[in-house]
């Protein structure tokens, strides 16, 4: 059995949800943003943004979050097949404890019963976070391309946003 369940995120954990990516982010340095340029709005946007046609997802150990993963869609009706703006945190404490995989296996099953069906999943990593590109390309995820010197480091150096994407299986008879 696993010390944590995966479920669905709720806006009125938007403040859980804040504290989790602030310890994320001042933890390992995989996310975009450092602590102090993460705030309630901030959260609630996207939570709102994922809820309207995506996915978010946490995973709890009873109130504790453990991690979060969400994804939206991006638009118009051609990319209406798409899942992006993929964002995963998890806490400190409990990263290399499968976490991450369990959000996105889940992410992955929550993703295949939206309607329009989705066929294809996008994130961005940056070129420095190795340990999360070993993740994703593990799930099945690979390189679309280099955004070269996009990333600017908090020590001035810049890196490349590596983009990535997950075609999904489309389910016999589906169209």
């Amino acid at each position: 059995m696993s010390e944590f369940e995966i479920r669905p995120t709720q806006p009125s954990q938007a403040a859980t949800v804040l504290s989790l990516y602030r310890a994320a982010a001042a933890g390992s340095g995989g996310l975009a943003r450092r602590p102090d340029e993460m705030d309630l709005p901030y959260v609630e946007g996207f939570l709102r943004k994922a809820l309207a046609g995506g996915v978010t997802l946490g995973a709890w150990q009873d109130e504790a979050l453990c991690g979060e993963i969400h994804a939206s869609r991006i638009g118009p009706d051609q990319f209406a097949h798409v899942l992006s703006d993929l964002t995963i945190a998890v806490d400190p404490a409990w990263q290399g404890r499968g976490v991450g995989r369990a959000l996105f296996q889940a992410l992955f099953a929550a993703a295949a019963q939206l309607t329009p069906q989705v066929t294809r999943i996008e994130l961005m990593a940056r070129e420095g976070n190795a340990g999360a590109i070993r993740l994703y390309q593990s799930l099945g995820f690979v390189i679309d391309g280099r955004f070269e010197q996009r990333v600017r480091m908090p020590d001035g150096r810049m890196e490349a946003d590596i983009a990535m994407g997950l075609i999904l299986p489309v389910p016999a008879g589906a169209a």
